[in-house]
């Protein structure tokens, strides 16, 4: 049971979006929902999530258009683009806009696990890679400082 990832459902459908809340509580995800475009962005200025689950057309602004503002303020959140209308365009633009999953409704929900299973599975990958370059830059750099001389302040 997992107790810490936080996913962000963004989406319009009411029953979709409660079919998703229902499937992933029962898999012990921290969830919150958002049904617009402005309610999602105003939630991930003022939250911290490792997920998202963002629908690409949106009452008020497209999932793509959204997904760049998302990049500014947590690039390193994990995101899937769901759409009910697929086309090739809309895929490309979702990867160049760096989303990490696209996935067609009605998707599957075993299939809709296993990709936020692989997501988060990769950010906890790469938070580990980041933590120990950054252990390793400071190791480094402690050992540096002690090989230079000391300076000492003579009351000059």
């Amino acid at each position: 049971m997992n107790t810490y990832d936080k996913i962000l459902i963004v989406d319009d459908d009411d029953s979709l979006r409660e079919s998703m809340v229902n499937i992933l509580e029962s898999e012990g995800y921290m969830l919150d929902v958002a049904k617009s475009g402005q309610e999602a962005e105003l939630k991930i200025k003022n939250k911290v999530y490792n997920l998202i689950l963002l629908d690409i057309r949106l009452p008020d602004i497209s999932g793509i258009e959204l997904l760049a503002k998302i990049n500014e303020y947590s690039p390193h959140m994990k995101k899937i683009m769901l759409t009910g209308f697929p086309d090739t365009d809309t895929a490309i633009n979702s990867v160049n806009k760096k989303a990490d999953a696209y996935l067609v409704k009605p998707f599957d929900p075993e299939k809709l696990l296993e990709i936020i299973a692989e997501n988060l599975a990769q950010q906890k990958e790469e938070l580990r890679y980041t933590q120990e370059k950054v252990l390793e830059y400071i190791q480094n750099r402690v050992r540096e400082l002690d090989q230079q001389p000391t300076m000492i302040n003579r009351g000059q």
